[in-house]
């Protein structure tokens, strides 16, 4: 039997919300198992649209389904994705919403927030925290599952930074007459160099790059965020109190990834391609370091908006 969950009046139930079931949610007639797997489109938009980053695609999976496999989690889902800029970390986001709710980014359940952009000015960071907060409280009396993703997450004010564990904990009955749980997602190009220099050192060494494992690399991302205590993000409690779930590390990109972020540009668009093209693109990007040049210092960004110079 399909589990039908109502929200009371004024309410919004998100897809995760109706797909969990009971679980403490105030769904009605429905078991008290949460989901046994991520959405079934999750991974395949992992796995066909993410290019060369196997521990984003892991590390995600395995965070998101834990999750979701506990009827009443007692805290937020916390993940914190670091990397060089155009190397994937908005574009899992913007799956992970699109897969977790009907109106994907568009849903009034999410909200995405640029540190440079919402909160451009440190003398403001008083009425910055305000509305932040207000935001928080909005969004969680609307919808009881929430995500908020916080982008250049590097560049918050301490204080700010400080109130995303708010996100991180489960507001009782007593405060708004529902259990709430949902996730933060931090981006952040902290330890982006770190793991540059390890994805170098083992492609030096002869090594494949699909090798290197969650555990071999993670430690070392979330000393490296821990450490860099002159940004708002590594001294926050989110951090210093070990309130975020996985370090998920964005590996940077290399030719024939950027080849793979060209054709998909082409695709998505309904243009047709040459191998040709393919390659011109890729060579437009430049590559890091000098010596070798092995990866795309810009990623895949900008990739899309170069197509159209190359069509057959």
């Amino acid at each position: 039997m399909a589990c039908h969950c109502e929200a009371s009046q004024g309410e919004q139930l998100t897809p995760l919300e109706v797909s969990r079931g009971a679980g403490g949610r105030g769904c009605r007639g429905c078991g008290s198992r949460g989901l046994l797997s991520p959405p079934p489109g999750l991974d395949s938009d992992l796995s066909g649209r993410l290019h060369g980053q196997h521990l984003a695609r892991e590390l995600v999976l395995r965070t998101v389904k834990g999750y979701l496999e506990v009827p009443r989690p007692d805290k937020a889902l916390a993940l914190s994705f670091h990397g060089w800029s155009g190397t994937g970390k908005n574009f899992v986001a913007r799956m992970l919403a699109e897969n977790l709710y009907r109106d994907g980014q568009r849903s009034a359940c999410v909200r995405m927030l640029i540190a440079t952009i919402h909160f451009p000015h440190p003398k403001y960071v008083d009425l910055y925290k305000e509305q932040l907060m207000a935001q928080i409280r909005e969004t969680q009396q609307r919808c009881r599952q929430t995500l908020f993703i916080f982008d250049e997450a590097e560049k918050l004010h301490p204080e700010l930074a400080g109130l995303v564990p708010v996100l991180s904990v489960r507001l009782g009955e007593a405060q708004f007459k529902a259990e709430l749980t949902g996730a933060s997602l931090s981006l952040s190009n902290l330890g982006g160099n770190v793991i540059n220099e390890l994805v170098l050192e083992w492609l030096q060494a002869g090594r494949a790059r699909e090798e290197i494992t969650a555990e071999q690399l993670e430690p070392q991302l979330r000393a490296e965020v821990a450490a860099s205590t002159d940004s708002g993000f590594g001294a926050s409690r989110l951090v210093k109190e070990n309130l975020i779930d996985a370090f998920v590390p964005f590996l940077p990109l290399e030719f024939g990834h950027v080849r793979l972020c060209a054709r998909d540009a082409f695709l998505s668009q309904g243009l047709a391609y040459t191998e040709e093209a393919l390659d011109s693109i890729a060579r437009l990007m430049v590559y890091v370091p000098k010596e070798g040049q092995r990866f795309s210092a810009q990623g895949c960004k900008s990739v899309s908006q170069r197509i159209h110079y190359f069509l057959p």
